[in-house]
């Protein structure tokens, strides 16, 4: 895992990190809806899937900005990791349980579409909360919760709140007002990530929704 610590000293977020890390420990949550309108029937075209091309999107706006890449170090002290793994749930529908999944993060996405198929035939179907072993440090969280259109979604955690790690939740994917909306909630850390940071991942996995460019990567 390539990991680089963070020079404290010259960190224009130093400030922001000893109140929400030392004063006032922060975690938030946002939800946005989507306009899936172009993304959908862009995947139909190609024969490929949503789930992975959602987890690439995130993937590849989680890899443009560091502050979706810090955590905590041994020390307790802000590090950066160059990338992250995307950590996702499947849902079995024999005893309505999931597992977590993971499958590492290619900038191609019909290269990334790939070893997801393939990671789901090799243990979409295992039972237990580690359907594939080998889980790495570095991982985001992903999930999906595709029965409801929600407007909300917040994860009470009770830890000691250190792990930066971002978490990320879709919606059901359904019709309203003329366009497919697709709710995604992103539950992030205060000390490394503002709401500007929030707004500006909502509006370009938004972008991303409405390419088509990086499908054919």
């Amino acid at each position: 895992m390539d990991v680089q610590k963070v020079d404290l000293a010259n960190w224009p977020r130093r400030e922001f990190w000893n109140h929400y890390m030392n004063e006032v420990r922060c975690t938030y949550a946002m939800t946005a809806e989507l306009d899936a309108s172009r993304l959908l029937p862009a995947l139909k075209r190609r024969g490929l899937k949503l789930y992975p091309a959602l987890i690439h999107m995130l993937s590849q706006v989680v890899h443009r900005h560091e502050e979706f890449r810090y955590n905590t170090g041994p020390d307790g002290e802000p590090v950066l990791l160059h990338s992250l793994t995307p950590s996702y749930t499947v849902f079995h529908s024999d005893d309505q349980t999931f597992s977590n999944l993971w499958t590492p993060y290619s900038p191609s996405f019909r290269a990334f579409h790939a070893a997801y198929l393939e990671d789901l035939r090799q243990y979409g179907g295992v039972h237990g909360f580690d359907g594939k072993p080998g889980l790495p440090e570095n991982c985001f969280w992903i999930s999906s919760i595709p029965w409801v259109r929600f407007t909300g979604f917040h994860l009470n955690i009770h830890t000691d709140g250190m792990d930066m790690s971002p978490i990320f939740t879709f919606g059901k994917c359904e019709p309203c007002a003329g366009q497919l909306r697709l709710p995604l909630c992103a539950q992030l850390h205060h000390a490394v990530c503002d709401g500007f940071h929030a707004a500006r991942l909502f509006n370009e996995v938004q972008a991303l929704c409405d390419e088509e460019a990086w499908l054919d990567e």
